[in-house]
């Protein structure tokens, strides 16, 4: 069997996730703690409503990443828990900052709400900031930089999608079943007086769409990691030989 052959089959390698490891002096657990922090702090500095994906989605991160933090110190490994569950969440924090900077704020520069004169806005604004773009790429890094990679299969990647389908079937659902409900159209695909029923249904699926192209898009940068890290292990592996 050949170098590269055998180097497809093996298991990628990770020397954070030994038996009993160090997860203190791991780079991904202190990255993982990052999260958090930044997801905490962006939900409490500022009124947030369930109702809007933003929040659903931070929450989510939030309890990903507690459990997985918790899961690495009790099993003494780097290595997180239900990759196929990380994938979505990575998915779904990305979808927050996509749809918000692309389809609800037309690719407008968000960094100089950062810096306004009133000290309440500039807070609110941080803080949006921070759920919007901050978490989706501290998320983003983390799946890309932090194995293990090639576990997840392409077709998991229809999983992600359950959620937001859900979750526009829902709200779409209680627009027009209780039209006196607080934030009854969280978003302008959604509003159904605007659009009627089948053209929120329409724009709703449109999204779904755009989600799951997004969720290819992660699992090929996994792939991608994949792909480098075996190249790197080669020429380390190389160079050791020839030392």
């Amino acid at each position: 069997m050949s170098v590269d052959a055998a180097d497809r089959t093996r298991p990628e390698p990770c020397p954070e996730t030994a038996p009993r490891a160090n997860v203190w002096a791991a780079p991904a657990f202190w990255w993982r703690v990052a999260i958090v922090l930044v997801v905490v702090w962006g939900l409490v500095a500022g009124e947030r409503r369930l109702a809007y994906f933003t929040t659903q989605s931070n929450v989510i991160v939030f309890a990903y990443f507690a459990c997985a933090l918790y899961w690495m110190v009790r099993r003494g490994t780097a290595r997180p828990p239900a990759p196929v569950l990380r994938g979505g969440v990575t998915t779904w924090i990305l979808t927050t900052m996509v749809v918000s900077h692309v389809l609800l704020n037309h690719f407008e520069n968000p960094i100089p709400g950062l810096f306004v004169a009133d000290p309440t806005d500039q807070l609110a604004n941080r803080a949006i900031f921070a759920m919007h773009y901050v978490v989706p790429l501290m998320v983003l890094v983390d799946w890309v930089a932090f194995g293990p990679h090639r576990v997840v299969r392409w077709r998991d990647a229809a999983w992600w999608l359950v959620y937001p389908a859900a979750y526009g079937l829902l709200f779409l659902w209680r627009a027009l079943a209780l039209p006196e409900v607080p934030d009854r159209f969280p978003y302008p695909f959604l509003d159904t007086d605007a659009l009627g029923a089948l053209g929120s249904l329409l724009e709703m699926l449109r999204v779904v769409a755009y989600i799951a192209v997004l969720g290819l898009v992660v699992m090929a940068l996994d792939r991608l990691a994949w792909w480098v890290g075996r190249r790197l292990r080669r020429v380390r592996r190389g160079a050791e030989a020839s030392a």
